[in-house]
């Protein structure tokens, strides 16, 4: 079966939310066939700060991304999350 790339971009409820834990609760919380592969922090403004995920998924998800963006959004500390880019894996 395919992979897709997603590169997910979060923001976190507030400036004090450690990104760290963040990051960590977000990659406990994706299913099998799901997998957090490589992360950085974005400077957005005033000690705010977005993660910024490229996350593995199966390509032939049903909904696509949306299943991923729900998923992520309901992690405790996140505020809003925001697809930026989506790639097939050959």
């Amino acid at each position: 079966m395919a992979q897709v790339l997603v590169i997910v971009r979060v923001l976190p409820e507030d400036v004090e939310t450690p990104l760290d834990e963040l990051r960590k609760r977000i990659a406990g919380a994706l299913p099998e066939g799901y997998e957090l592969k490589m992360w950085d922090e974005e400077p957005i403004a005033f000690g705010l700060k977005a993660l910024r995920l490229a996350i593995i998924m199966p390509e032939q998800t049903e909904g696509g991304t949306e299943t991923l963006e729900n998923l992520i959004s309901q992690v405790q500390g996140v505020s809003q999350v925001e697809v930026e880019y989506v790639n097939r894996l050959s």
